[in-house]
């Protein structure tokens, strides 16, 4: 029983590592698989440069450090005839220079990276706002101000696919654990703000592509807004970022982003049916509690 354990653990290891970026590489190609994604908001698109901008920061301190390093072990090392310079000195204007240089560096970045804070939970005049509420093992949506609401939870294929006795290979589901019965429909070029919670344990929704990442905590509500792009419609998939038991790898979160035009349709259409079947006597036989 060990060594059939053992014998399928590179497997097990190696779709383990395919589904931690699994958020990722549904969108992701290239140098995109192993860099932030710049997404499809504008918080998001601000997030990867203020990303970008720290990172050649630091490449450019890492080339002028260990560019030094490496010319002083070379061309400073015994068997060139170096001697170790045992006077200590001391130079009150190198002091403040190293200082003052490392500050500039700090500031600079600092600066652009509070604005960006600020915008980020700018959750002021929303468009739209939607009421995210997470349980084991789903997602739960209600848009505000309309009777539309539904729960979300991991697609059939996907679900079929995650069961040891299935026989089914997980690389032959299109999006593995990626994929909702009920995908979240947004408008694009509207800002959409998400009410989000638990019912009970933290949970959290994270959409790399829309900049997102929020907690979901029981008895708390926490807001994060977005405002999609009008030129980038599509799908755009996420996951829950916080492990919150044996079904934490079954909560997939799927947006659709469609035109206003279509979001319209859309919410009339399932405000209609949703309103009837509210309206609907209760089938024959059906308990009244």
């Amino acid at each position: 029983m060990k060594r059939a354990t053992l014998g399928k653990l590179p497997g097990i290891l190696a779709l383990a590592l395919a589904l931690a970026g699994g958020a990722r590489r549904a969108s992701a190609s290239g140098w995109d698989l192993i860099n932030m994604p710049r997404g499809v908001t504008n918080v998001s698109v601000r997030i990867y440069a203020l990303h970008m901008m720290a990172f050649w920061v630091c490449v450019g301190i890492a080339v002028v450090v260990f560019g030094v390093m490496i010319w002083s072990l070379i061309f400073h090392r015994k068997a060139r005839g170096a001697v170790a310079d045992v006077t200590m000195t001391h130079s009150t204007k190198v002091e403040i220079v190293w200082t003052i240089i490392p500050v500039v560096i700090l500031v600079s970045m600092a600066i652009p990276a509070a604005r960006l804070l600020v915008r980020i939970n700018n959750n002021t005049k929303p468009q739209l706002s939607i009421r995210v509420t997470g349980f084991q093992w789903g997602w739960y949506y209600h848009y505000v101000g309309t009777h539309v609401s539904f729960v979300s939870k991991l697609s059939a294929s996907s679900n079929a696919a995650s069961r040891l006795d299935s026989g089914i290979s997980p690389t032959s589901v299109p999006h593995y654990l990626l994929s909702v019965d009920h995908k979240l429909v947004v408008p694009v070029g509207e800002k959409i703000r998400l009410l989000i919670t638990s019912v009970d344990v933290i949970h959290s929704w994270w959409v790399p592509d829309l900049g997102v990442k929020k907690a979901a905590i029981p008895g708390f509500i926490n807001q994060a807004s977005f405002t999609i792009a009008p030129n980038k419609p599509g799908v755009y998939r996420g996951q829950c970022a916080e492990l919150c038991g044996r079904g934490h790898a079954f909560m997939p979160i799927v947006v659709r982003a469609v035109s206003p035009a279509q979001f319209d349709a859309w919410i009339a259409q399932h405000s209609a049916q949703q309103t009837e079947a509210a309206a609907a006597p209760p089938a024959t036989g059906a308990s009244r509690t």
